[in-house]
């Protein structure tokens, strides 16, 4: 399996959709579906009967799975998207942005 190039945690620039150019953080990755959960990024509504459980019901929003290849790894410097590389740096394999060359983590 390669190596992961978005991380849970990484800030994300949204790259198509209805939420295009809007930035967000990885809540999580879901590498068997390709997807990423993104923090306030395609948001779905529910909407719930009232349970005895939930004696209210209501309109429940949350966020809901996008396909990683519709997000990009904003990058460290200006914020905008960039694609990512890796690179060995004291032995360690660390994510490089490539537009401005800045180490993503380590």
């Amino acid at each position: 399996m390669a190596a992961a190039k978005i991380k849970k945690g990484d800030s994300v620039v949204v790259r198509s959709g209805k939420d295009k150019g809007r930035t967000g953080t990885v809540l999580q990755v879901l590498p068997k579906d390709e997807k990423v959960l993104v923090s306030g990024i395609n948001v779905a509504t529910r909407h719930k009967k009232p349970t005895q459980g939930d004696p209210n019901g209501g309109i429940d929003r949350r966020e809901a799975p996008m396909h990683i290849s519709k997000v990009s790894l904003a990058d460290p410097k200006d914020g905008k998207a960039t694609r990512v590389r890796f690179e060995t740096k004291d032995g360690k394999k660390v994510r490089v942005a490539v537009k401005s060359g800045e180490t993503i983590d380590g």
